[in-house]
């Protein structure tokens, strides 16, 4: 395992507080509908909408140790934004590279906080790729999701607060490249070994899920969900090492029922959030009975989201 628990308790010293301690409660509306008790983590609460500053701030935090001036990273969205945004007071050159077809709201707050954004025509993957070469070129830190152990353990202090607030029955984390995941998985199976550790992800995004039922990388040609925010092709060996180490159940969900999810998020908790967030009550209406009375968590891991393309999903 690549996260160490003794760094994870040492990072809340160093992550802005505005990160931290994100509200988490319960839900009652959200119970009635679904039939368990729900506590809610609300990681949209900072300046970024997102859990990505905790490891952001990490990652900035060793570049400026370094006296490194200049990252680059590709992103969905919102890994930009909070790189964006943790670089910016401490002098940090940040370029950003992105999927022309990523939500505008993302591209325009990344930009809005600082970066430069370079544009690909193609996937995440294809941005990846280019972010990459660009870092070569430069002789820049490129900063990638997930791989870096920063971006887990920044994620993992989440786990920490959901340690310290339990217990719960299951923990409901939205898989994407699996920082997440990992992260907050490794501290609840540390501190919390009878939490049941759940990751969800799209049928239409599934590579890291296969990757973990089956136990090695399987990628796929596509990957086409309204969850762009998870809609990698391409698992990181080293994560779905840490990952198979730490994740109960990989479980994966329709489409229709993640804008179920975001539906029940506004009408019963009043929370607009993404696609990505909605995964765990997505989960949970697609298995009702295994979750029937019982305590559960799930982290609301963002709310930037197009406002045109929101509606639209809600109003199908």
């Amino acid at each position: 395992m690549r996260l160490d628990l003794d760094r994870i308790r040492a990072a809340r010293r160093v992550i802005d507080p505005v990160y931290l301690d994100s509200p988490l409660y319960r839900c009652e509306p959200l119970e009635r509908a679904l039939g368990c008790r729900i506590g809610v983590k609300l990681e949209t609460a900072n300046p970024v909408r997102s859990f990505k500053g905790r490891g952001t701030e990490l990652v900035v935090h060793g570049l400026a140790e370094r006296g490194e001036r200049a990252a680059v990273c590709a992103s969905a969205g919102n890994l930009g934004q909070a790189l964006a945004l943790s670089g910016r007071p401490r002098g940090i050159d940040v370029t950003v590279v992105a999927s022309r077809s990523a939500p505008a709201a993302k591209l325009d707050r990344i930009q809005a906080f600082g970066a430069r954004l370079e544009l690909v025509d193609g996937d995440f993957e294809l941005a990846r790729s280019h972010a990459a070469e660009l870092a070569k070129q430069r002789g820049v830190r490129l900063v990638e999701d997930s791989l870096d152990v920063e971006t887990c353990e920044g994620a993992a202090t989440i786990g920490l607060e959901l340690a310290e607030s339990g217990p719960f029955d299951a923990v409901l984390i939205a898989l994407g490249g699996g920082a997440l995941a990992t992260g907050v998985g490794h501290v609840l199976k540390s501190l919390a070994p009878g939490t049941e550790v759940i990751a969800i992800q799209p049928e239409r995004a599934p590579a890291m899920a296969r990757s973990w039922r089956e136990r090695r990388v399987v990628t796929t040609d596509s990957a086409d969900t309204i969850a762009d925010g998870v809609a990698g092709r391409f698992p990181i060996p080293e994560v779905l090492d840490d990952l198979l180490q730490v994740v109960d159940d990989a479980v994966l969900v329709r489409e229709t029922s993640i804008i179920a999810g975001m539906r029940l998020f506004l009408e019963q908790a009043g929370l607009v959030v993404e696609p990505s967030a909605a995964l765990g009550l997505a989960a949970i209406l697609e298995d009702r009975d295994r979750f029937a009375g019982r305590h559960v968590a799930t982290i609301v891991c963002g709310s930037n989201v197009d406002l045109a393309a929101y509606r639209g999903w809600l109003s199908a």
